[in-house]
Order: C-alpha cells, then structure tokens, then sequence
C-alpha cells in the first residue's frame, strides 16, 4: 500500500520539516542517503505515516517533509539508536540541519 502526504488541518499529525544546508555538489548524496534510511529504518517505526524529499534548484537545500501519527511516535523514532545512525550522518553532510515539528493551521486546495 502506497501512502502520501495528506495535507489537512483536520488532520491530527505531527509534520516533522527539516530543512537541510548542503553544498551543492552534495546535495544528491544527502537526498540518496535521507532516502535509503527511510526505505530501511524511518518507514519501519511505529507511527510513520510518510517521508518527502524536496531539493532546491540551487543545490544548497533539501527539505524534508514528514508526517508521524503523532509527535510521541515522532519522539520515540528521535530515541531510537538505528535512526540515530541516519540522523548523524546526514548532519555530517549538510552545513546546517533546522527540524521543526508543524501541525496543519490552514489548508488550500483549487477544488
């Protein structure tokens, strides 16, 4: 089963976004790195719900935009040493790592 972000203020999920500074010329190997550890540990935790990787034209930013169940489970997944493994390496890559945990205040659609 394929599941995606779901972008609603009614809702009860923690969005967890990360933003990353990369040089440029690493910016492909954070995002392959972010993606082999959801694909081997982030997707396997209680409570994840989805992972998205955005990259910035300019090379100099990626960001991640998650969604947990809940911010426990979005704590829990921060103590767990295997994910811990991912989250150090990728700050050894990136020049600066800013997460924050969001709830949906207001959502727009066209429809």
């Amino acid at each position: 089963m394929t599941v995606t972000a779901n972008i609603d203020s009614s809702r009860p999920v923690a969005t967890l976004i990360n933003v990353f500074t990369v040089a440029p010329e690493r910016q492909h190997e954070l995002i392959a790195l972010l993606t082999r550890a959801t694909e081997e540990t982030m997707k396997h935790q209680p409570g994840f719900v989805c992972a998205n990787f955005h990259a910035s034209q300019d090379g100099e930013r990626v960001i991640n935009y998650a969604q947990w169940e809940s911010e426990a489970h979005y704590r829990a997944m921060l103590a767990n040493p295997e994910a811990r493994v991912h989250m150090d390496e990728a700050a050894t890559i990136a020049v600066d790592v800013q997460p924050r945990l969001f709830h949906v205040a207001s959502h727009h659609g066209k429809g």
